[in-house]
């Protein structure tokens, strides 16, 4: 049986493309340099079995979200991830397991010019936590704090369709492809975010739910907000769901939809529009920042549903 560090070589012991980063898995602790201009971004997110993914999953879908996750926080900072490093606490040394998480991750980081620079492992319940760096020039970070009275509000994508997969599971109702690509496979907006840079006002990553996600926005730049449930973009098969149950707590408090909310002054629009056109991703304008310090959802009286992590 393998040992730990002959499983960390095994398994996680990738090349390093990224000629910036010096020293990686292997030694006590990895290398790498920022330009003097940059500043450097940093996340962690923890994916439990049982709370965030089923037992059953499959471990490459395990392995793709875990990175993706947190590519997404990155992404709403404007910043552009550089490398990560891995925590793998596992109950067992199961090695089809291994293989399969281990090749769906050496794929995903590849795909999004992500290094790994080390980690650690140890025996326990599944938990899988990353924590990723990357950078952004000075002073150019896309903070919470920054939405202003009269700013437009938009998300990226469709909203609700990761929490109608999740619901149908839950249900015994097998989701479609697109509905399970949503849960298992996110695509964060790693080109959005810093397209955003001196456009966006506030940003931050649909994760929890729409409506607590906003209000964290709210809270950190002290304004309120308006948004109409008319204007939410939804797919296909989230508007067949609200057409039977009028369920809009789904789009608006399911999450894990791991898009972009960001506000921005209402002179951008038209640079707006230009970058949902140019990068091919639906952005819309979902209602407009005021100064009441609530959060005002138009035609929906439901309460707050979002997810909470306690």
């Amino acid at each position: 049986m393998m040992n730990e560090f002959e499983l960390i070589n095994h398994y996680f012991n990738w090349p390093l493309s990224d000629p910036s980063i010096e020293l990686g898995v292997g030694d006590d602790a990895a290398l790498f340099e920022i330009d003097a201009d940059c500043q450097l971004v940093t996340s962690t997110d923890t994916l439990s079995e049982g709370v965030h993914f089923f037992k059953d999953a499959l471990p490459g879908d395990i392995a793709y979200k875990s990175l993706a996750v947190n590519l997404s926080d990155i992404a709403a900072m404007g910043a552009k991830a550089k490398c990560f490093t891995l925590s793998l606490t596992l109950p067992k040394l199961d090695e089809i397991w291994l293989k399969e998480f281990s090749e769906s991750l050496k794929e995903a980081s590849e795909f999004f010019k992500v290094s790994l620079i080390g980690g650690d492992t140890t025996k326990g319940p599944l938990n899988i936590t990353i924590t990723i760096m990357g950078v952004v020039k000075k002073s150019k970070a896309i903070k919470r704090s920054g939405a202003k009275n009269g700013d437009d509000i938009y998300v990226s994508g469709n909203l609700g369709d990761a929490a109608l997969c999740l619901k149908k599971m839950n249900e015994g109702i097998n989701p479609n492809s697109s509905e399970l690509n949503k849960l298992n496979q996110p695509a964060p907006r790693v080109k959005l975010g810093p397209a955003l840079i001196n456009i966006a006002s506030s940003c931050i990553d649909v994760s929890d739910g729409l409506e607590q996600d906003l209000t964290h926005i709210l809270r950190a730049s002290k304004v309120g907000a308006i948004i109409d449930s008319q204007n939410l973009p939804l797919s296909d098969s989230v508007k067949d769901y609200l057409k039977t149950s009028q369920d809009l707590g789904l789009p608006l408090c399911g999450g894990d939809d791991y898009e972009l909310c960001f506000t921005s002054d209402q002179s951008n629009q038209m640079e707006i529009k230009k970058i949902s056109e140019s990068l091919k991703i639906r952005i819309t304008k979902i209602g407009v920042i005021n100064n009441s310090q609530t959060l005002e959802i138009r035609g929906y009286e439901g309460s707050s549903e979002s997810y909470q992590h306690f």
